[in-house]
């Protein structure tokens, strides 16, 4: 999309198509099996794009959340009430199959179905996935509470967003959040003081009340959440705490104040007390903290996917911009410097979406290596990916100039949003130490791991020394890994993403990413070295308007 406006200065990108135009996002889906899920892509890709949907998603986050704990008759509501462009963004998600596709659709592919959806619905409005993601990820867990399910089943399975605050049993869909961290705790949910007392049995399994306190309690306004709290015999174990008891009173969940937050404004987190709040048991009584962390594993995935959508709409946005800018007689992508720039902006985008639609497709399989690749690269992308988004929705809004510094344009916004998902779930050293856990508990995971990334290094002599490297690490004892856990997760990282990027991109693409990533010069400033004298062919591949 180019053109020179009389005043140069470059029209909105909108009325595009963000999968059509992506042709890194279509291989990656043709790679896990999905092309049966094409014309849907499509279908939304073009809705995201639109100017329609574009509006929405701005006044999704100019119009913020607001608190409501009284009606007007003084009664506890704890309400919070949203701008309908908010409900907007949230049918979109929940018609696009965030909030359950890989658990209604039986197809193992289904997952990289899934991943593609949330990659592009994170580019238009992220704060709407963080409801609906969480809401995917609770459903296996509260499968293994059959009463439980009985009832939430269907509702959990429904496309559509229903967005009234009314008992569940009166709705057409659901959904559900988490409660775990606590102000001493943060990630150490270990720490945790909120406590569960038993109340007896019921058609929905057995029945505690929940007292304490939650520091940020994610999306306030789910019909339901899970949350973390010692009983006296178990200690930390899982409820599934609704907002309605099933008798049709208001839950004692008291919301204290919503937290204003540095991006995924449209979204509301809160703090909360629990107040003999009803809540039913999920799962093994004291086993709480393992039944969490397998939530948490999906919804790291997402960080991963949604990151790789952070930084795929930054590139678009800093190419379409360079494109229609001119600068010196020339547009400002033909620039060298600026050409080179974009070139390694491209690479990054690809890396990461190969890296995450890659895990996603590997979810939906029960093959060893797939499990293996689970459990050792779902935190390693989830650390990378999150990382890398931060410093080149940063970088993108230096292409744009002041342009990109005024909150009239997308990258405010975009910028804001890319820290969040490396705190999410885990902050980027609880990632690392993850990746050390995973491979400590399971050397043959590791092994296996490497095997396959041998395998496809096997004809690059600087990919499989990287290989060879990170084999050589995993034999250190445990004390001299763990302090250099980040180092170790960035090698990783790249890797996979060179690996990935042999077997799946362009020869030009691979080829440039290799020479790139593992150039003592590349890392500190995007752009120094993009791997290739011919930057403006991984440019013209990297859009496909």
């Amino acid at each position: 999309m180019t053109g020179i406006h009389p005043h140069n200065q470059v029209p909105e990108l909108k009325d595009y198509n963000l999968y059509t135009s992506d042709p890194v996002l279509g291989r990656a889906v043709a790679r896990g099996a999905a092309q049966w899920r094409g014309q849907e892509l499509v279908r939304q890709g073009a809705e995201y794009g639109a100017e329609a949907t574009l509006r929405a998603a701005e006044d999704a986050n100019r119009y913020l959340p607001e608190l409501h704990t009284h009606s007007p008759g003084g009664e506890r509501i704890d309400q919070v009430r949203f701008h309908p462009a908010w409900h907007q963004m949230m049918a979109i998600a929940r018609r696009n199959g965030i909030a359950n596709l890989p658990f209604t659709d039986d197809r193992s592919s289904a997952w990289a179905a899934y991943g593609a959806s949330l990659y592009m619905h994170c580019q238009i409005e992220s704060g709407s996935t963080c409801p609906t993601t969480m809401t995917k990820a609770s459903i296996p867990l509260l499968r293994r509470s059959p009463a439980l399910y009985a009832q939430l089943g269907p509702l959990l399975s429904s496309f559509e967003h229903d967005a009234r605050d009314l008992p569940m049993e009166g709705k057409t869909s659901i959904s559900v959040g988490m409660g775990m961290t606590e102000r001493q705790g943060g990630s150490d949910v270990r720490t945790n003081t909120t406590s569960a007392v038993h109340h007896g049995s019921g058609p929905w399994g057995e029945e505690y009340l929940i007292t304490g306190h939650k520091w940020f309690f994610s999306a306030p306004m789910c019909d339901g959440h899970l949350v973390l709290a010692k009983t006296q015999e178990r200690g930390p174990s899982c409820f599934f705490v609704p907002r309605w008891r099933p008798d049709g009173s208001k839950n004692a969940i008291h919301i204290q104040r919503l937290k204003d937050k540095v991006g995924n404004r449209s979204n509301s987190s809160s703090e909360v007390e629990f107040q003999q709040a009803w809540g039913v048991l999920m799962g093994e009584e004291g086993r709480g903290i393992s039944t969490i962390i397998e939530m948490a594993t999906h919804t790291r995935l997402d960080c991963a996917l949604s990151s790789a959508g952070f930084m795929r709409q930054a590139f678009v946005q800093a190419l379409h911009y360079s494109r229609n800018r001119h600068v010196f007689g020339l547009a400002l992508a033909e620039q060298p410097v600026m050409t080179s720039l974009l070139a390694d902006m491209a690479l990054e985008s690809q890396a990461a979406t190969w890296l995450a639609m890659d895990l996603a497709a590997r979810f939906g399989s029960d093959d060893a290596l797939d499990q293996a690749w689970r459990r050792i690269v779902t935190p390693a992308a989830k650390f990378w990916n999150c990382k890398r988004a931060v410093g080149l929705t940063a970088e993108a809004m230096e292409v744009f100039g002041g342009n990109g510094y005024v909150e009239t344009g997308p990258m405010g916004r975009l910028f804001r949003e890319a820290p969040v998902n490396s705190i999410w779930e885990g902050s980027g050293n609880v990632m690392c130490l993850d990746v050390l856990r995973a491979i400590a508990r399971s050397p043959d995971d590791a092994h296996l791991l490497l095997d396959h990334l041998q395998d496809s290094a096997s004809q690059e002599p600087l990919l499989a020394a990287q290989v060879h490297g990170l084999r050589m690490t995993i034999m250190e004892p445990p004390q001299a890994l763990e302090r250099q856990a980040r180092r170790f997760t960035q090698r990783l990282a790249l890797t996979v993403q060179a690996c990935l990027m042999l077997r799946h991109a362009d020869d030009a693409a691979a080829s440039a990413f290799i020479a790139s990533r593992f150039d003592a010069d590349w890392g500190t400033v995007t752009g120094a070295a993009c791997g290739t004298d011919a930057p403006q062919a991984l440019l013209d591949a990297a859009w496909q308007a």
